[in-house]
């Protein structure tokens, strides 16, 4: 039986259940997360807010500061920051971009021993962009190995070095009439991943059901590319992408990535709405499925001995500390509670 450490008395504390195990949030400096994983008179007269519009709803986010991640990290031990997705770190000009300056700015309040995972730029991996109205075209630059390098590995490893600790590549969900051949993809991936720089820290998330095949795991497994579990709104449950890959552990690093994103069949709106402020579960949008194969999953880690980063976004439960909690309580009463 694995052995996990004991609880930690009702903390949010979850850096040392199992040394296997890694967990961590996608995103961080929530608001909602003051007297949880934020202590509030650090930051009292800190905190900014923005709106967001989505749909015909607006919202208001609090913001923390950067340098709440040094206390983030008295929590969990990898971070996921996906800021990194939506703008490249140097522009066409080689310039840096403000992601770069925001990344810099991480960096000053890591510590050795702290895990950042990286979303690589949509730019790069996107087969089609949106633009203007809301319309996708084809991407110019997808797959394009010296933008990669270029736009966003070299400065990523430059400012980070050993605190990148991997990099997910995730591409958007495609229509039937828009999906290419799994045969293409395949060589399309195979062909990319062997013009970069080998490394044991990419991942890859496709969040096209048709595109789960023995032919893409083969492409990836062949550069040590890992395979990303993402509990996504059109995605099959984690434990059937986990069997579509024979269960097996294909990054070179033997590490494994899973992503709590949204709830299945569940649009990004409405679970942002529904998980807006952040600050509470939300009982409805919690399955206990997710819950279960997440916990699942980390036993296999422990039984196989590969690693596992369990990633939890807000919009997948209403509050990621609280899910967080909940798949601890699982792995507690499916191994039993033990000290070190």
């Amino acid at each position: 039986m694995s052995v996990l450490s004991s609880p930690k008395g009702g903390t949010y504390d979850f850096r040392d259940i199992h040394p296997n195990l890694r967990m961590g949030t996608a995103s961080d400096r929530y608001g909602g997360w003051l007297g949880q994983i934020y202590t509030p008179e650090r930051y009292a007269g800190r905190i900014s807010s923005r709106s967001r519009k989505l749909g015909k709803k607006s919202f208001v986010e609090e913001i923390l500061p950067v340098d709440s991640v040094s206390e983030y990290f008295e929590h969990f031990n990898v971070l996921e920051l996906d800021f990194t997705f939506y703008r490249p770190l140097r522009d066409a000009t080689g310039k840096p971009t403000h992601t770069e300056t925001l990344l810099g700015e991480y960096r000053r309040h890591l510590k050795d021993g702290d895990r950042l995972i990286l979303k690589a730029p949509q730019s790069i991996f996107a087969q089609k962009l949106r633009g203007i109205g809301g319309i996708f075209s084809d991407n110019p630059g997808y797959l394009d190995p010296e933008a990669f390098m270029r736009a966003f590995w070299e400065p990523a490893t430059a400012v980070l070095g050993d605190l990148l600790h991997g990099v997910v590549f995730e591409q958007e969900y495609q229509r039937a009439r828009d999906r290419i051949s799994q045969e293409i993809l395949a060589e399309q991936l195979d062909r990319f991943f062997g013009s970069i720089p080998p490394d044991s820290r990419y991942h890859v998330e496709l969040r096209t059901d048709a595109y789960l095949t023995s032919a893409v795991f083969d492409a990836l497994q062949r550069h040590g590319v890992g395979q990303v579990l993402s509990h996504w709104t059109w995605l099959p449950s984690l434990r059937k992408q986990f069997g579509k890959a024979r269960e097996k552990i294909i990054n070179r690093g033997q590490e494994l990535v899973v992503r709590l994103m949204t709830p299945r069949s569940m649009r990004y709106e409405d679970a942002y709405a529904m998980a807006h402020p952040f600050d509470r579960l939300v009982e409805e949008m919690v399955h206990p499925a997710m819950v279960a194969e997440t916990a699942w999953l980390v036993e296999k880690a422990m039984a196989q001995d590969f690693r596992i980063n369990v990633i939890l976004n807000n919009r997948a439960g209403g509050n990621a500390p609280m899910m967080a909690r909940m798949i601890e309580e699982a792995l507690r009463e499916s191994c039993g509670t033990h000290s070190k």
